[in-house]
């Protein structure tokens, strides 16, 4: 019960920070975005404290581990890939068009008979 009262009071926080970025619309932009700042530092603040937000914590560090162990591709690779989805992107778009006027030529002037002038 403690965990939602928490969260609740987080998003109020949270909905806080927003609100005050539209009630200071008189003032300098810069205290607006640190209104929002502040009310999403708080709300996380307060929803770090529960028991959910200690397991996302965690999970956060995990992923971080995780993502440390990927073998990420060099830039030969990463530029060779590349290369080859903007192929098959450009020949998918030439099939496609030379289908769309194939259909349009065999459907509007041969079955229907609507010349183009």
């Amino acid at each position: 019960m403690a965990d939602k009262i928490k969260f609740a009071l987080a998003l109020l926080l949270l909905a806080a920070g927003v609100a005050g970025f539209y009630l200071l619309s008189e003032q300098a932009m810069i205290l607006r975005v640190l209104a929002v700042l502040a009310g999403v530092g708080l709300a996380a603040a307060v929803a770090w404290k529960t028991e959910p937000g200690q397991r996302f914590f965690v999970f956060a560090n995990e992923a971080g581990v995780e993502t440390k162990k990927v073998v990420w591709p060099t830039r030969k690779e990463t530029m060779q890939t590349t290369g080859a989805v903007f192929a098959f992107v450009i020949v998918m778009a030439l099939v496609l068009y030379f289908t769309d006027k194939t259909l349009e030529w065999a459907l509007y002037d041969l079955i229907l008979g609507w010349k183009k002038s």
